[in-house]
């Protein structure tokens, strides 16, 4: 091979000379007309390689079952490795074509072999691609941070890369370069600060399985509130339920804290947890007729019969002067509407009955008694969950005043212009 493009542009030289034509002017005159010929025939093979090359990866990925293949093609591999034949043809023509000019020799050696270096860091980007889209095809890796481990090795080859390139361009031996890049190994670490942290994180996220793509995740600090549609070195990408996109650095997932909702999601319910404010003066105990006028909803009607057997037994049994209300052991509305909530609960077909429900009273405010459901709802999808949460609470802000309670409220301005 290197004997026959010696042969093909050395000929020139001598014929222009039998010519009759001045040693610099035919020089001059070869040269032009070696490159043009370097520049056609490297265009040519180009054009017969790529014609070649892309061809049999087609026929390859139509005939095999494997989708790899098919990614290669996507992201034109064949392509870029047929821009590199005919480079390396010009890489070996290069000395013979400038023998006579080692000046420009040097340069345009040096020129190419750089162009030489990029290109296989390109071509290799392009199937660490194919092989990052074919993953993330199979279900086992479709949650994975893969873009992330892509980065961290094209990272360290595009090092190499450079080291190569200036160890070129400035004829430095390699071993001299590395010496100086760990002089300077401080500045490097400042520069790929977050590129490091970012790796870190990854592999931290990746091991202790933290955030997976499609995971529903909520972060304050960034106003993240959605599911994580990426993973890379640097950022975490979170479309947001309002379909803007949030980009948190990836460090962030391993420094600061944030809420991933997958174990709500996985589970068998979705919890609600919501709460209203008693107006603590409404609170008191209820007399006999109010009692038998509430018998007469049904969810609690039994309650009431057997509790206020209980308590006329007890009462009774140890001699309580009911002529006031607070001796002894009484019926309160609170209680009361509390149990029926509760009752409420267990009849209403969107929760789920294996799960843990109940309402509670919490500690009381300045601004009344907090008296809070907790249940969990089977349909774990928002509009659903919302729907559910709404329709309960719906219910339970018309039936309190069944039970003679009020729910606090601010005043309205208005309220304090009238007084």
């Amino acid at each position: 091979m290197y004997k026959f493009i010696e042969k093909l542009f050395t000929f020139l030289y001598p014929i222009f000379r039998k010519w009759g034509l001045g040693s610099n002017f035919a020089s001059y005159l070869s040269l032009l007309v070696n490159i043009a010929i370097l520049c056609l025939l490297a265009y040519a093979i180009y054009i017969i390689f790529r014609l070649v090359l892309v061809t049999v990866m087609m026929v390859i990925a139509q005939k095999t079952k494997t989708k790899f293949d098919d990614l290669l093609v996507t992201n034109k591999t064949a392509k870029y490795i047929a821009h590199l034949i005919p480079l390396l043809f010009i890489y070996k023509s290069v000395p013979i074509i400038l023998d006579r000019y080692e000046y420009w020799e040097g340069v345009f050696g040096k020129l190419v072999g750089i162009y030489i270096v990029i290109l296989i860091l390109w071509i290799i980007r392009t199937i660490f691609n194919a092989l990052r889209d074919y993953l993330k095809l199979k279900p086992r890796y479709s949650d994975k941070p893969i873009d992330s481990f892509i980065q961290v090795v094209m990272i360290v080859l595009w090092m190499v890369g450079i080291t190569v390139i200036i160890s070129k361009l400035f004829d430095i031996d390699q071993k001299e370069l590395l010496t100086i890049l760990g002089a300077v190994s401080a500045v490097i670490i400042l520069i790929f600060r977050d590129t490091i942290l970012g790796f870190v994180s990854s592999v931290q996220v990746s091991i202790n399985d933290m955030v997976r793509i499609g995971d529903w995740i909520t972060m304050d600090k960034f106003g993240a509130d959605g599911d994580v549609i990426e993973i890379n070195l640097a950022t975490v990408k979170v479309r947001n339920f309002d379909n803007t996109t949030t980009t948190i650095p990836t460090y962030s997932l391993s420094s600061d804290s944030f809420q991933n909702w997958r174990g709500m999601l996985n589970s068998d319910g979705r919890r609600i947890k919501r709460h209203i404010l008693i107006k603590t003066s409404s609170i008191r105990f209820l007399e006999e007729d109010e009692l038998n006028k509430l018998k007469k909803i049904q969810l609690i009607s039994e309650y009431i019969d057997s509790r206020k057997l209980e308590i006329d037994n007890f009462n009774s049994g140890h001699k309580i002067d009911k002529t006031i209300a607070i001796n002894g052991r009484n019926l309160t509305n609170l209680g009361l509407f509390r149990k029926y909530i509760t009752e409420y609960l267990h009849h209403y077909p969107g929760l789920n009955k294996d799960m843990l429900m109940l309402c509670r009273q919490l500690q009381s405010t300045s601004h009344g008694v907090p008296l809070e459901v907790y249940a969990f709802s089977h349909d774990k999808r928002f509009e659903n969950y919302e729907y559910i949460m709404s329709d309960i609470f719906d219910h339970i802000i018309a039936s309190i005043s069944y039970f003679d309670l009020e729910i606090f409220e601010l005043p309205s301005h208005d309220k304090f212009i009238a007084e």
